[in-house]
């Protein structure tokens, strides 16, 4: 079979799914992965963020700990320079290593158990490694549950970080309410102290002690200083104001009391639906409303600030619809953390209404399945459109803090999970936790991980309350390389040649998808010996415009179990998906401000309206010198035809391709269709580096992609390059 003949098979599966000749295998989902996921094979031999330790009573800006972390502190404070110091570091960082292999097995327990365990296991046929361990594990700073980056991470991760930040607000408000119960309290008992009750003798008796009650009569003095004591300091309708303002402040239910039997707060503020808890604030308003009214008599009360005429009325009328943002602050927020299987369910259809009404709530939103069918009986996906764009549709509301990440990012972005569990409004997290689909072995760190690499869910914040424009409010921070297209990783492999060879990498949405056994029929496996220059990477391939891209093959590189390195091809189905993953992508990236459209249109007209000015003044400077030109001493050479037209902004007189670079928009539509050909300048503007990098193919689509049509292919410089013909019938509006 011809070349040609098996680039046919291949164009034909690209087009259709189906697999035509035998030139095409199957892919083994179970042996195949990215070539990018390519080092990551045991998790348990690489020191990163998981796994993670939950203390049990965490501070508020304290809440989590990455295991290498504390390990790496240990060792710092235990570990001497020299020989000894060396032998206990290895011997920590074996075990540090056991506990991940641990976790992978399925073993839990806190951070003091587990190692307990481990050190006994690593130190079994070695007494000494096993004592050296232990004395290891007693100098611990931190203790508490030891987690890895699996499906129950993101409630769990979220739940310690919201009882931390509820932790700290239930302190303020103790102080503020039992500062006040005092305040009421002391005004009593100064009222008390100064009426004829007060002055009693068994009263006076109590106010003194028992330590003098033998010196004074206490009956005498009583008759002494109760002559003109009034009958009750204290106005019946203060009295009666402070008594039922501080019933109120001692039966609160919203926080737990330290000092209360049993210690429990009454009220529950963590449900797993939404509708439950709306029902559960809803029902607990009047009561909030009364607490929140107590409070402001008892402040009013305690600085003598209270007008009867002017209060008196005020709260009488105060009700739920007088509280502010400020008053709900005080109170503890409602956490709802919907599991992954409960997302569609009736009681959480209200979710967006809940949001946008403003009420104290945190939800945690879990996914597990960004890929969805397209319509019932179609047999392929869909783009997930509920998971990948609930954050979205939330930040649009506004009003609120939005956070979207998978949990490989969590405790990257730990800061911005306090910051929105800390903030006044609602707060979003929509958390994408690994798939339980998952091609082969590979763990939900790393497909959590490849969900954000290929953009098919990226990282992004939106905190309503961080300013007053999107510049502010807004941030892809926790992606790489967010202001290309898709992230990229140097990939190094052995050509037929055995020679290294390292060309970069994207990690594109067709990658994230192939880490999905269940959508293995996307793809088909190229034997070696069949490819050809018709095949081009995935990446490459969704930036051509629509004709172009019909006479290629895009195909990614994989690798099987033995890391031989492997070219799949995709078929149009996932590029039509991955190409609407990577227009979504753009549009944050506009929310962010990289690469503004309404920027760059402006930014190409100013810089096109300088050019001419530039131009228009270089021919002036011509004219005026001409005189001077034609009296040259012959003894000088003229400039080069080609050098005078390039610096006056003109097409050289040759068949050789040439780019505008002085108006070129800084697009990289060239570079991501061959960046050994055409590269940047100091300006951020485009050249071509390397004419001889690429194809004539690639310079004719490199500029029929250019935004502002500046880059002019020539003639071809390999004259047996196929498909010429046509190739200079596209390249003439551009010559």
């Amino acid at each position: 079979m011809d070349m040609a003949a098996r680039f046919q098979d291949q164009l034909v599966f690209h087009m259709t799914g189906k697999r035509a000749g035998d030139g095409l295998a199957p892919v083994d989902v179970t042996q195949l992965r990215p070539a990018a996921l390519a080092p990551f094979r045991d998790l348990a031999r690489l020191r990163y963020d998981y796994p993670l330790v939950l203390p049990e009573a965490a501070a508020d800006g304290d809440y989590v700990h990455s295991l290498s972390a504390v390990v790496g502190s240990l060792l710092a404070d235990i570990a001497p320079r020299g020989i000894e110091g060396e032998r206990l570091r290895k011997h920590v960082l074996r075990l540090e290593r056991e506990l991940r292999t641990m976790l992978a097995r399925g073993e839990a327990g806190t951070l003091s158990e587990m190692w307990a365990t481990a050190a006994a296991r690593l130190g079994s046929g070695d007494v000494t490694v096993a004592k050296v361990l232990a004395q290891a594990g007693d100098s611990l700073k931190v203790d508490g549950d030891v987690v890895d980056c699996d499906a129950q991470l993101p409630a769990r991760f979220v739940r310690q970080a919201w009882r931390a930040a509820q932790a700290r607000k239930g302190g303020e408000f103790r102080q503020l309410v039992d500062g006040l119960i005092r305040k009421l309290s002391d005004i009593q008992r100064a009222a008390f102290a100064h009426s004829a009750a007060g002055q009693q003798p068994q009263a006076l008796a109590a106010s003194i002690g028992s330590a003098h009650a033998d010196v004074f009569d206490f009956a005498v003095m009583s008759k002494l200083v109760a002559r003109n004591a009034p009958r009750d300091e204290l106005p019946a309708a203060r009295r009666a104001r402070i008594e039922g303002a501080l019933s109120v402040l001692r039966a609160q239910p919203f926080y737990e009391d330290p000092a209360a039997v049993g210690g429990s707060m009454r009220y529950q503020f963590e449900f797993d639906d939404c509708a439950a808890a709306v029902d559960a604030y809803r029902a607990r308003l009047p009561r909030l409303t009364a607490m929140v009214r107590a409070i402001a008599i008892a402040e009013l009360e305690s600085s003598g600030a209270y007008v009867a005429a002017d209060h008196d009325p005020f709260f009488e009328r105060y009700d739920e619809n007088a509280l502010t943002a400020d008053d709900l602050a005080l109170f503890p927020d409602y956490l709802v953390t919907i599991p992954a299987d409960r997302n569609d369910a009736s009681e959480n259809a209200g979710l967006i209404d809940m949001l946008s009404a403003g009420l104290p709530v945190k939800v945690l939103v879990q996914q597990t399945d960004l890929l969805e069918e397209a319509s019932i009986g179609t047999g392929h996906f869909a783009f997930g459109v509920r998971s990948a764009r609930l954050a979205t549709t939330a930040m649009g509301l506004g009003g609120m803090f939005v956070l979207q990440a998978t949990s490989a990012d969590l405790y990257a972005l730990r800061e911005r999970v306090q910051r929105g569990l800390a903030c006044r409004g609602p707060a979003l997290f929509s958390i994408f936790a690994g798939s339980p689909a998952a091609a082969g072995d590979l763990p939900p760190y790393l497909t959590a991980a490849a969900a954000r690499e290929s953009r098919a869910f990226p990282a992004f914040a939106y905190d309503a309350t961080a300013g007053e424009n999107w510049a502010a409010r807004f941030s892809l921070a926790g992606n790489r390389n967010a202001g290309d297209d898709w992230a990229v990783d140097p990939l190094e492999y052995a050509d037929d040649d055995l020679q290294r060879v390292t060309e970069p990498v994207a990690f594109t949405y067709a990658d994230f998808v192939l880490c999905d056994r269940r959508y293995a029929s996307h793809f088909a496996v190229v034997p070696r010996e069949r490819w050809n220059d018709g095949m081009l990477p995935v990446a490459q391939w969704v930036r051509l415009p629509e004709r172009p891209a019909t006479e290629r093959v895009p195909y990614l590189w994989a690798v099987d179990a033995d890391d031989r390195l492997h070219r799949v091809i995709v078929d149009a189905r996932l590029m039509q998906a991955t190409r609407r993953c990577l227009l979504l992508w753009h549009r944050l990236q506009e929310h962010a401000g990289i690469h503004d459209s309404h920027a760059e249109r402006l930014l190409a007209r100013e810089r096109a309206a300088w050019e001419t000015e530039k131009q228009q003044a270089r021919v002036a400077l011509a004219q005026a010198a001409g005189v001077a030109a034609t009296e040259a001493p012959a003894s000088v050479a003229a400039p080069a035809p080609a050098a005078e037209a390039e610096a006056a902004g003109e097409k050289p007189p040759s068949d050789e391709a040439w780019i505008e670079t002085a108006r070129c928009p800084s697009c990289n539509e060239c570079q991501t269709i061959n960046d050994r050909m055409f590269a940047y300048n100091d300006n951020k503007q485009a050249y071509i580096k390397d004419i001889d990098a690429g194809t004539y193919r690639q310079l004719v689509e490199a500029a029929e992609v250019c935004q502002v049509a500046i880059i002019h292919p020539g003639k071809p410089r390999n004259p047996n390059e196929p498909g010429l013909a046509e190739l200079l019938e596209r390249a003439k509006p551009f010559l």
